[in-house]
C-alpha cells in the first residue's frame, strides 16, 4: 500500500514538472536577474512585498469558502453576457502617426499612440486569459483584435505576469513587431525564455525613471497586488506607470488593491489628464488586491485624473459578479463625485487631445 501511495505522489509530482515546464509558464530568474531581484528593497523573505501588509484574502473569509463559492454557488446569470460585446474593429496600423490616441483592446489590454510614439499594454489577444484553451474563455465579440491587428510598436508595456496580462501567445506572435519592452523585475526572465533579447528589455522596479523616445518619461510606480505563472506567488514583482509626454501625463494603473500609493502617486506626479484603472474582476474577499467600484472612484480621487478609463471588464469571467456590473457601479459612483469617467467600446477610439469625449452607455443593451 505504501509504495502505491509513494508512487501515486511521484506520478503527481512528475507530471507537475512536465505541465510547468511549458514555455507558457515562463522562466524563473537566475544570474544577474536574480542579484538584481535579491539587491531590492521590496525583496524580502524570497519574494516582492507590497508596501502595506496585504493578506490574500480579506478579513472573515477563507480559501475553502472562496473555493466552494466559485466552484458551486449559483451563479448570476449575467455573468456572461446574454449576446455579444460591441466592439469597432480599429485598423491600429493605419491611425496617423499624428494623432493621440487610446483604444481599449478588451479586459486590460489597451493601445496608445501619443506625441508620435506608439505604446500597448499587457496585450491579451489569445482566446483565452490562462495558460489553457479549455478555461477563461474570452466572451464573444470583445476577441475581435487578434495579434495579427498589432503595428509596429515603440514599447510594450507589462504590468505583471499574471495570464491575463501576459500572454504568452501574443507577446510570442508579435515579437518581431516590438523595439523595446518595459517590465517590472523579474519578468523579463519570462520574455527572454520566448526569443527577446536581453537589450529590448527595460526591467526596473519601483521608483525608477525611464527616459525614452521623443522626450517621453516613464515611471515605475508602486501598485498594491501579487504575482506568479506557477504555485509559487510574488517571485516577480508587479507595478503601475506613471507615463509622461510632452503634452500630457498619463497613469497606468495596473492590477491593484486599494492603498495609499495612490494618493502618494497623485501628489508626486499629478494631476494626471488620464488615469487607466483597473474596475472588474472584484470579490470582497479579494479587496486587498483587486479594487471593488468604490475604490477605483476613490483612487481616481486620489491620483487627481481629469479623465477615467476603468479597465479589466468585459472579456472574461474571472470573479462571481456580473459582466457588466464593474461598468455599471463605477459609472454611477463617478456621477456622484462629479468624475469625468470615458466608457469608449472595445476597440473605439479615444482622441486624448479632446476634453470633452463622450461616449455611450453600451453596455445596458
Amino acid at each position: 500500500m505504501i509504495y502505491t501511495i509513494i508512487t501515486i505522489v511521484v506520478l503527481i509530482i512528475l507530471l507537475y514538472f512536465i505541465i510547468t515546464g511549458q514555455e507558457v509558464f515562463g522562466a524563473e530568474a537566475k544570474g544577474k536577474r536574480l542579484e538584481r531581484m535579491l539587491q531590492s528593497k521590496h525583496y524580502k523573505d524570497k519574494q516582492f512585498q507590497n508596501l502595506s501588509y496585504t493578506p490574500s484574502l480579506a478579513e472573515g473569509y477563507s480559501m475553502p469558502k472562496v473555493m466552494y463559492d466559485f466552484f458551486f454557488k449559483k451563479k448570476d446569470p449575467l455573468l456572461k453576457p446574454l449576446k455579444n460585446i460591441p466592439s469597432v474593429h480599429t485598423d491600429l496600423k493605419n491611425i496617423p502617426k499624428d494623432q493621440n490616441v487610446f483604444v481599449w483592446l478588451g479586459h486590460s489590454s489597451y493601445y496608445i499612440q501619443t506625441d508620435g510614439i506608439s505604446f500597448l499594454i499587457d496585450p491579451v489577444l489569445s482566446l483565452y486569459g490562462s495558460p489553457f484553451k479549455f478555461f477563461n474563455k474570452a466572451f464573444t465579440g470583445a476577441d475581435i483584435f487578434k495579434p495579427e491587428d498589432i503595428p509596429n510598436l515603440d514599447y510594450l508595456i507589462i504590468t505583471h505576469d499574471h495570464y491575463d496580462h501576459l500572454d504568452y501567445p501574443t507577446v510570442k506572435a508579435i515579437k518581431d513587431r516590438v523595439k523595446k519592452v518595459i517590465l517590472p523585475l523579474g519578468v523579463g526572465a519570462h520574455l527572454e525564455r520566448w526569443g527577446y533579447k536581453p537589450e529590448q528589455l527595460i526591467e526596473e522596479e519601483w521608483g525608477t525613471e525611464v527616459v525614452l523616445k521623443n522626450n517621453i518619461k516613464i515611471i515605475f510606480t508602486p501598485a498594491r497586488h501579487f504575482s506568479g505563472r506557477k504555485v509559487k506567488r510574488n517571485v516577480t514583482l508587479w507595478t503601475s506607470y506613471v507615463l509622461e509626454t510632452p503634452t500630457k501625463k498619463l497613469f497606468l494603473g495596473g492590477d491593484s488593491g486599494y492603498d495609499t500609493h495612490f494618493k502618494m502617486i497623485g501628489e508626486k506626479y499629478g494631476p494626471f489628464d488620464y488615469a487607466i484603472i483597473e474596475n472588474g474582476q472584484y470579490n470582497k474577499a479579494w479587496k486587498y488586491i483587486h479594487a471593488l467600484p468604490e475604490d477605483v472612484v476613490q483612487a481616481s480621487i486620489d491620483v487627481n485624473a481629469k479623465n477615467i478609463i476603468p479597465v479589466h471588464s468585459s472579456k472574461f469571467a474571472l470573479a462571481l459578479h456580473a459582466w457588466n456590473e464593474p461598468l455599471e457601479k463605477v459609472t454611477k459612483l463617478g456621477k456622484d463625485k462629479n468624475l469625468h469617467i470615458l466608457t469608449p467600446l472595445i476597440g473605439e477610439p479615444v482622441d486624448l487631445n479632446k476634453s470633452d469625449n463622450q461616449f455611450k452607455i453600451w453596455w445596458e443593451d
